[in-house]
């Protein structure tokens, strides 16, 4: 029970990694909240409350926060999964509707997340942030422009709120995952995936609970001198 006592909110909660987490949290003894735009009313499913958030809204990022600060006094660990690709075109043929897509639910949603969050972990004397980037927010990659500007933004922006809130107790680290097999990897252009797949050394993509192991060890209290830090989870992806 590495998460007992502790409250929880995750973003991107419906389904992939973000469900991965949140249903490991619970396992490990975590009040945990999953927020999604798929889920249209409050509910619960697998020990998990499920609550409507648009990472994109500030206004659905206080509201959600506000409803667990008001139920449970504080909010321990904060973790930013949701995410889309939506594009792989270049900086001169991304449509800038498509930038702004990408960039409100990859940067602004987890920009929201700290900014709703973050005093209510000061409130409560601390906590843990986990912000999903992508080996794409380390290495460069052809295409994929208004994600990869967005994964490395999260990068840096993790490595920001580790140094500016350490002082208040709360630490700040991120993930890079490589290839991860989820239902958004699943709904794309088989050749793209299976080239991502040929560049990672264990010639596979990842489970997304070997994902959610990492976000707990980030989450508990076993990394307590850990802030700034990149997890990388990749099957190799990053090592030539």
């Amino acid at each position: 029970m590495r998460l007992e006592g502790k409250v929880a909110i995750v973003s991107g909660g419906a389904a992939g990694i973000g469900e991965a987490i949140a249903r490991l949290f619970a396992e490990e003894g975590a009040v945990v909240y999953a927020g999604d735009v798929a889920f249209a009313e409050p509910g619960e499913r697998d020990g998990v409350r499920t609550r409507p958030l648009d990472v994109g809204d500030l206004a659905s990022w206080e509201r959600l926060v506000a409803e667990v600060e008001a139920a449970h006094g504080g909010l321990d660990v904060l973790v930013n999964n949701a995410g889309i690709v939506h594009t792989y075109a270049t900086i001169t043929e991304v449509a800038l509707k498509d930038w702004r897509r990408v960039l409100n639910v990859n940067l602004d949603g987890v920009f929201h997340g700290m900014r709703a969050g973050i005093p209510a972990m000061q409130r409560s004397g601390g906590g843990s942030i986990v912000n999903f980037s992508s080996i794409w927010g380390i290495a460069g990659a052809a295409g994929v422009a208004p994600y990869q500007a967005a994964k490395g933004a999260v990068r840096t922006l993790t490595k920001n709120a580790a140094l500016s809130y350490v002082g208040d107790g709360i630490r700040a680290n991120s993930i890079h995952p490589g290839l991860v097999m989820t239902p958004l990897i699943a709904a794309q252009d088989e050749a793209l995936t299976q080239a991502v797949v040929d560049a990672t050394p264990m010639g596979r993509g990842a489970d997304p609970r070997e994902l959610a192991y990492g976000a707990l060890f980030l989450a508990c209290d076993e990394s307590s001198f850990m802030t700034g830090a990149e997890l990388v989870i990749d099957g190799g992806y990053l090592t030539p």
